[in-house]
C-alpha cells in the first residue's frame, strides 16, 4: 500500500494552479514524477504509484493545466512548451526533496511528448526517463491536416473517442468512460499545439535528447502508433537507450492485463540506473 498522498496546488508562472500529488517513502532510493495523458488526470496511476512506492521510491504526480483538479482552460494549452514549463516546477520541487539521489520523469502518450520535450529543453535535471505509448512524431490523423490554421478555431472542440482503444481490460474501459474527471472533449488549440506545432518541433530536435531512456509501447496501440517510439529511439542521441514493444497490447500498457511485466521492466531499468 502507498502512503496517503500529500497534496497541494502550486502556482504556475502564469498563475495557473497545478493540484500535485506526493507519495513519499522514508529514505527513498530517488523520486519518480509521473506525467499523465491527453485527456485523463493522475489519480489514474494509483497502481503505478503504489508499486514504485513498495520499491522503495517516493512518486510525485501533478494533472497537467486544463486537466482533472489543477486549474485552466479546459483542455487547453496556449502554446507546447507551457507543459514541460510546468513539469519543472514539479521536478524542481522534488530535487529539493531529495537532493542527489536520482530523480526520473515517467510520461505516458502526451505525457511521453512532454517528457521527451522536457528531456531537450532541460538537459541536466533527471537521471533518466521512462515514456509509455509517446506521442513522439506527427500522428497519422493529424499529420493530413497539414498547415491547418487551427488558431482561428482555437476553441472548437474536438471529442474524446478514445475509451475503446485505452486498454482491452473492459473495466478499464468501463471506469474510463465513467471517471468525471476524465475530459470528453479538448479544444483544437490543443491539439494543433502539441500534435501538430509541438510534434514537428520534437521531430527537429530530438538529435538533442541525450538522457538515459526506456522507451516502451504496446504493439497494438491503435491511439499512437508502435512507429512512434520507434522512430524517437533511432532518433535520439542517448548512449543509454531501451526500447520494449508489447505485442498486442493496447494503449495504456499500464492498464493492460500484462501490466505486470511492464512494470516490472520498469523497476529493473530504475534498478539499473540508482
Amino acid at each position: 500500500m502507498s502512503p496517503q498522498a500529500q497534496e497541494e496546488r502550486i502556482k504556475t508562472t502564469d498563475g495557473v494552479e497545478l493540484f500535485v500529488r506526493r507519495n513519499g517513502v522514508e529514505n527513498p532510493k530517488g523520486v519518480v514524477v509521473i506525467v499523465h495523458g491527453l485527456c485523463e488526470h493522475g489519480g489514474r496511476y494509483d497502481h503505478v504509484v503504489s508499486r514504485l512506492n513498495d520499491w522503495g521510491w517516493s512518486v510525485y504526480r501533478f494533472d497537467l493545466r486544463g486537466h482533472g483538479r489543477s486549474g485552466g482552460e479546459r483542455g487547453f494549452v496556449s502554446d507546447f512548451q507551457r507543459y514541460p514549463e510546468d513539469t519543472d516546477l514539479i521536478v524542481q520541487k522534488a530535487r529539493k526533496e531529495i537532493g542527489d539521489r536520482p530523480l526520473f520523469l515517467l510520461g505516458h502518450s502526451m505525457g511521453g511528448f512532454i517528457a521527451a520535450a522536457y528531456g531537450i529543453l532541460y538537459p541536466d535535471r533527471l537521471q533518466g526517463i521512462i515514456h509509455s505509448g509517446a506521442a513522439v512524431i506527427v500522428l497519422p490523423m493529424v499529420a493530413d491536416l497539414g498547415d491547418f490554421d487551427y488558431k482561428a478555431v482555437a476553441m472548437n472542440p474536438i471529442p474524446n473517442e478514445l475509451a475503446a482503444q485505452v486498454s482491452r481490460d473492459p473495466q478499464v474501459v468501463r471506469a474510463y468512460q465513467e471517471d468525471p474527471l476524465v475530459l470528453k472533449e479538448f479544444t483544437t488549440q490543443l491539439m494543433g499545439e502539441v500534435f501538430l506545432r509541438g510534434a514537428k518541433w520534437l521531430m527537429e530536435h530530438m538529435k538533442d535528447y541525450r538522457y538515459p531512456c526506456l522507451i516502451l509501447h504496446g504493439g497494438g496501440d491503435q491511439i499512437v502508433t508502435a512507429e512512434a517510439s520507434r522512430y524517437f529511439h533511432e532518433h535520439i542521441s542517448s548512449p543509454d537507450k531501451t526500447l520494449k514493444i508489447y505485442d498486442g497490447l493496447f494503449h495504456e500498457i499500464l492498464n493492460e492485463p500484462e501490466k505486470e511485466r511492464v512494470l516490472e521492466d520498469i523497476r529493473l531499468w530504475l534498478e539499473g540506473r540508482k
